[in-house]
């Protein structure tokens, strides 16, 4: 197989509208172990696999529902280590997949798979789940409807607790074989009222005194706002705080123990933490299909952005074995519809997911948005 000239074609469905359809509809696969393995349940993005396509690096879904009836199919690579990509048989271009990490194939001091400890997300992100355990999940009553993070710990693909001596010496590898970037370490929510700030500072602190990579933690806000200050002395760069819903009535149904946080204390804390970290270095994670209007959506946005919060806004997709994993993943016009004056937003407010030092946002593989950033900011040209 001769490869096409060009990564893709951008006429006449241009590269953000491809991204939103292949994240929306899914993707099969000729061959399933090509690049870095994709993975499945356990803290998102799961059931994906990494591709590149015109330069960015997307998670698609593989192993879902929706991707085993898709329209769009990426064919073996060829000995390039690029593959062709067809709608219903009709190639459109050329993708690639990152390749699997080389600290993979490495245990730790300890005898624990680095595999285990932390993952390569996207193509040059190292992310990991310090606490693969929540107070709420074991609850129907509690958990969020849409978490898969003890899916993965069921299968014995992860341990429930990476210490500190364990995230450093896996990050480090990760930096000097695979050329990581950036790290994301998110967390279960603990018993406590720090709410998982107390691990992700210990955790923080390790990676630093190891190697010099960019750190974003994740968490829910903490009952006392002097924790960003120590996260940010701890070696932290950047904060999530994700609300994923932002009305009450889609908060409660689809988010019962978290939704007690109500959205008020999401946005004090964001100002809290803002003169901590610098605007555009705190942001949220927003899951779009959730029930939540396009305008309430928006409507969040754009306060967050005028508080210097980076809403990193993303399609639902659901995971296996999870109370929404038959819930539908919103259409690809409904997010062309929401990502493009959400990227005209960002340009005016003055944030870009480039300026981001680490994390999902920086990352931007679960999110056709950084494509219409660059269409944003390139005045309307792809």
């Amino acid at each position: 197989m001769k490869p096409l000239q060009h990564p893709i074609e951008l006429e006449p469905l241009k590269t953000e509208r491809l991204i939103n359809e292949l994240q929306s509809l899914g993707v099969r696969l000729i061959d399933p172990d090509a690049g870095a393995s994709g993975r499945r349940g356990g803290a998102g993005p799961s059931d994906h696999k990494a591709l590149t396509i015109d330069g960015l690096t997307i998670m698609a879904p593989v192993h879902t529902a929706p991707a085993s009836g898709s329209p769009y199919l990426v064919e073996k690579p060829d000995a390039s280590g690029r593959s062709r990509i067809l709608r219903d048989g009709l190639p459109l271009g050329v993708v690639s997949f990152p390749a699997q990490p080389k600290f993979y194939g490495l245990t730790t001091a300890d005898g624990v798979p680095y595999s285990k400890i932390a993952t390569l997300h996207g193509r040059d992100v190292l992310a990991t789940t310090v606490l693969q355990s929540c107070v709420r999940y074991k609850s129907r009553a509690k958990t969020c409807q849409f978490c898969a993070i003890g899916e993965s710990l069921a299968a014995g693909r992860t341990i429930e607790r990476k210490t500190p001596a364990q995230l450093a010496e896996v990050a480090k590898a990760a930096v000097e074989l695979d050329g990581v970037r950036h790290m994301v370490m998110t967390t279960g929510t603990p018993p406590g009222k720090d709410r998982g700030a107390a691990i992700l500072a210990e955790s923080a602190a390790a990676v630093k005194a190891a190697v010099d990579l960019p750190i974003q933690v994740q968490c829910e806000p903490p009952d006392d706002d002097a924790w960003f200050g120590r996260l940010r002395e701890a070696g932290a760069d950047a904060l999530g705080m994700h609300l994923e819903a932002v009305t009450d009535e889609v908060r409660a149904r689809i988010m019962p123990g978290k939704a007690q946080v109500p959205v008020e204390r999401y946005f004090s804390a964001f100002r809290a933490a803002v003169p901590v970290f610098g605007r555009g270095q705190v942001s949220t994670y927003i899951l779009a299909g959730l029930g939540d209007a396009r305008d309430d959506i928006l409507d969040i946005c754009r306060r967050l952005i005028d508080i210097g919060v980076y809403p990193f806004v993303v399609p639902f997709t659901p995971i296996s074995g999870t109370p929404l994993e038959n819930h539908p993943t919103p259409s690809p016009a409904f997010m062309d519809d929401l990502l493009a004056p959400l990227a005209l937003m960002l340009s005016e407010g003055g944030l870009a997911s480039s300026d981001v030092k680490a994390g999902c946002a920086k990352c931007g593989a679960c999110s056709a948005l950084s494509a219409f950033e660059r269409r944003a900011n390139t005045g309307g040209r792809a």
